[in-house]
């Protein structure tokens, strides 16, 4: 989306515009077979066909006069989560089970680094920053944390993972961070 919104306000424009022909071209069409119908699907029809004209017009207006368009909206969305996650996780593989709604595959992953880090295969500094990333995307995914996960979370959190945290709880749903995460790992196979 390297447009920000530009090119994608302009097709949203372009798309209501030929609805809006399509809904003017479905009242010609009605009223010239106007005597093949009966009178109440007539009126029905245009009826729901006026409604849509209408709320196609209202879009519309609110476009052309900048009250709506997607490159504020969306972009700054997207800014937003993708500066969140790049920040507050360095990990691959953990942005891919996040994106991916996995957290047994998190859990099992968090087991064997613990394992890693016993038998001196894995370095305490790497070990911390992932299970801090592991931690955050099982809470993230609404997982249960223990308390000696929690103190380990509060104890070696950082301000990107609590910015992180800022940022998806601010958008709500769970979806868009989810999605974008997706997009993330998506672009780092790149």
């Amino acid at each position: 989306m390297a447009s920000r919104g530009t090119t994608e306000t302009s097709k949203l424009k372009q798309n209501l515009e030929e609805q809006l022909d399509r809904l003017m071209q479905q009242l010609q069409d009605l009223e010239e077979c106007r005597e093949e119908l009966d009178a109440d699907e007539y009126e029905e029809t245009k009826k729901e066909t006026l409604e849509q004209l209408s709320e196609i017009n209202d879009s519309l207006k609110k476009i052309m006069s900048g009250d709506m368009t997607l490159v504020d909206e969306l972009s700054g969305m997207q800014l937003a989560i993708q500066a969140a996650i790049s920040q507050a996780f360095k990990t691959p593989e953990v942005i891919r089970m996040f994106a991916k709604k996995q957290p047994r595959q998190l859990r099992t992953r968090l087991a064997e680094m613990d394992r890693d880090l016993m038998v001196g295969k894995l370095g305490r500094d790497l070990y911390t920053q992932q299970k801090v990333e592991i931690l955050t995307a099982l809470r993230k995914l609404g997982e249960k944390l223990t308390a000696d996960d929690e103190m380990f979370l509060s104890a070696n959190a950082g301000t990107a993972l609590s910015q992180f945290e800022r940022v998806s709880t601010d958008l709500g749903s769970g979806d868009k961070v989810f999605a974008l995460a997706s997009f993330e790992v998506e672009k780092a196979k790149q």
